[in-house]
């Protein structure tokens, strides 16, 4: 099965999500083969990193949105297991800061898009602000922004307008030489209680819990809503977004897996060559090298 084309969204109609499913294909139910294949991705995604990192021409950004509880920290945690720290950095976005809100809406992303060689990881990123703030527009309100004065001045228009500004900001980061990968990690309303359940039954998860999930639990139409918005205004061929069933947690690690190996292995990564003369002087090294102890 090709992971990479069958979950690949780009935007050429309205995405209703509550049309897509949200269980793995009944085709993957064998756990202990599904462990083992993404053991191989794991593998194989840090010879990918050791090429990249080495090349320093391309940067790769992976982008995790969800609702709460779908599974981000452990996807990151498990298929970023296998890669050498020094090439990948994780960043969370979470509420601004007054400094940040003093900026443009994009200012704090920029300074954490990841150095060429570097896989960067946005664990929720800048599409919080047609998410969240869609949903609470007083949020948009409270960052005296221009004109704004009211939750009216929020409007459709408005956020067709960043929905612009996002497409070209991944535009122009495309552009630049990075791979941007945008995962929409899908999941029912009903597992999302079932693991809220586990976060408050289990001792040695409730720091996982906030009572602030269950608020936002709420708002689970209007998020439905403006996640299908979103994903399907800021879609396209170079860029699209991945809607990975997320029932299974290992279902999903799975798909994320191979599609991050895929598209990283359409770039034409390579460990550098060295030019005639620096080939010589890895040569004299290793003479001085050998003729050490004589």
């Amino acid at each position: 099965m090709n992971f990479e084309k069958h979950y690949r969204y780009t935007g050429k109609e309205q995405l209703t999500l509550a049309a897509q499913t949200t269980a793995p294909d009944p085709r993957f139910a064998d756990e202990k083969l599904i462990k083992k294949q993404i053991a191989k991705n794991i593998k194989q995604l840090k010879e990918l990193q050791g090429k990249l990192y080495a090349q320093d021409r391309y940067g790769v950004l992976i982008i995790f949105q969800a609702m709460d509880a779908a599974g981000k920290d452990s996807m990151i945690r498990h298929i970023m297991s296998g890669v050498n720290p020094q090439g990948c950095r994780v960043t969370a976005f979470k509420q601004p800061t007054s400094n940040e809100l003093a900026h443009d809406y994009l200012w704090r992303i920029h300074q954490q898009v990841p150095e060429r060689g570097m896989i960067g990881i946005f664990n929720r990123s800048y599409y919080e602000d047609v998410l969240v703030s869609r949903v609470h527009p007083e949020l948009i309100v409270n960052a005296h922004i221009g004109a704004l004065q009211s939750v009216s001045d929020v409007d459709d228009a408005f956020f067709e307008r960043r929905f612009n500004d996002l497409r070209f900001f991944e535009s122009y980061l495309q552009a630049n030489g990075f791979l941007v990968l945008k995962f929409f990690l899908h999941m029912s309303k009903a597992e999302q209680k079932q693991r809220f359940i586990r976060r408050i039954e289990i001792p040695s998860h409730n720091w996982k819990f906030s009572a602030a999930d269950v608020r936002e639990r709420q708002y689970w139409d209007a998020y439905q809503r403006v996640y299908g918005d979103a994903l399907t205004h800021t879609a396209t061929k170079q860029v699209p977004w991945y809607v990975i069933p997320s029932d299974s947690k290992w279902y999903s690690r799975l798909c994320v897996s191979e599609i991050i190996n895929q598209r990283l292995a359409e770039l034409p990564l390579a460990y550098p060559s060295l030019m005639p003369s620096e080939q010589a002087q890895l040569k004299a090294a290793l003479d001085q090298l050998d003729h050490e102890n004589e």
